[in-house]
């Protein structure tokens, strides 16, 4: 049986893909490595196939042609024989001992347990936004929010704070809950971790956060999609990825029965749009700016109960601030939050 199913999608991955998949090795034959090579025109393929050599039954390369991220997180998950899945970006690394730690807690739970004893849908761990080559760290952490190392619900949580989300870093989710929640990611399309991270999250019952410093989230390349300059040149897809989260889950039924999940989730789709509106207003082009009106007026037609709480909450509202002095005064804020939270 494996426990955890890492599916590691690369693309032109060869410079530090290595990393990646040495840190999942730990985790021996109760885990299995999916190396996705989506259509690598450098050594990835290669280097997937040692791997798959030197480590049988664990490491399996995965050859398809290329379809972006979000292709290579939908073939991981139709692959996957582990309880668990979780995705690990090329470039990220996972920490030795927290690792170890999350694999021994998964164990327990399987290893002769009553069989009507609940398990964790969703596990949840810190992650570390990691500047390597400056030497600078800081870890996102969920203590005010999950009680660690005890089971809880989406209506016995705390609060999250306004920098605090669930994203994919963050997650790993039962296998069968995946699967039941439908999540599909769309093809040649970046930013399609957010659906990753949110879709699912109505069918998560049990969850269990591990105050741990798991995931190594690296920052620094120039041509990371988080970076500012690729993210206003890739601006459509950010955009698309938002209306496809807005319109992925009825918040109306979430609220009957998880009243703090869909509190949360709507604050999440007031964070993407907040994203696109700040970028399309750091491209400060007449184009740029119908984008940004057409983008809520999707909302508006999709679900106009939604489109009133979001244009006028705290977050998304204060980046549609009308006027150049409301432009100004979005992006200063933006900017100000980036220093603050180091996440670029």
């Amino acid at each position: 049986m494996k426990y955890i199913t890492f599916t590691v999608p690369c693309y032109n991955s060869e410079a530090y893909m290595e990393r990646c998949i040495d840190s999942l090795l730990e985790g021996g034959s109760d885990v299995e490595i999916l190396v996705i090579d989506d259509g690598s025109a450098d050594r990835t393929g290669e280097i997937a196939d040692r791997y798959e050599k030197m480590y049988p039954g664990i490491v399996k390369a995965v050859h398809k042609e290329n379809g972006g991220h979000g292709s290579g997180v939908n073939k991981g998950l139709e692959l996957a024989s582990g309880l668990y899945f979780k995705v690990v970006d090329s470039d990220d690394w996972l920490d030795q001992e927290a690792y170890r730690k999350l694999l021994d807690r998964v164990r327990k739970f399987f290893g002769g347990r009553d069989q009507f004893e609940p398990v964790p849908d969703l596990f949840v761990c810190n992650y570390i936004y990691d500047h390597l080559e400056e030497g600078r760290q800081r870890v996102m952490d969920y203590r005010n929010i999950f009680p660690d190392g005890e089971m809880c619900n989406w209506n016995t949580i705390g609060h999250f704070r306004p920098s605090q989300y669930l994203i994919m870093h963050a997650l790993m989710f039962r296998t069968e809950v995946l699967r039941k929640s439908g999540v599909k990611l769309p093809e040649h399309t970046f930013y399609v971790d957010n659906l990753f991270s949110y879709q699912p999250l109505p069918f998560v019952e049990n969850i269990l956060y591990l105050d741990l410093d798991l995931y190594h989230y690296y920052l620094g390349r120039d041509d990371q999609s988080v970076n500012e300059n690729v993210l206003m040149k890739r601006i459509d897809q950010q955009i698309k990825v938002t209306d496809l989260v807005a319109r992925s889950v009825d918040l109306g039924e979430v609220k009957k029965r998880y009243p703090k999940l869909a509190v949360y989730m709507m604050r999440n789709i007031s964070i993407m749009l907040s994203i696109s509106s700040i970028h399309l207003l750091l491209i400060q082009t007449a184009e740029a700016e119908k984008k940004r009106r057409r983008m809520w007026q999707r909302i508006r037609v999709h679900d106009k109960g939604l489109y009133y709480r979001l244009r006028y909450s705290t977050l998304s509202g204060l980046t549609y601030l009308p006027g150049k002095l409301g432009g100004k005064i979005t992006v200063g804020g933006y900017r100000f939050a980036r220093k603050i939270y180091q996440f670029q």
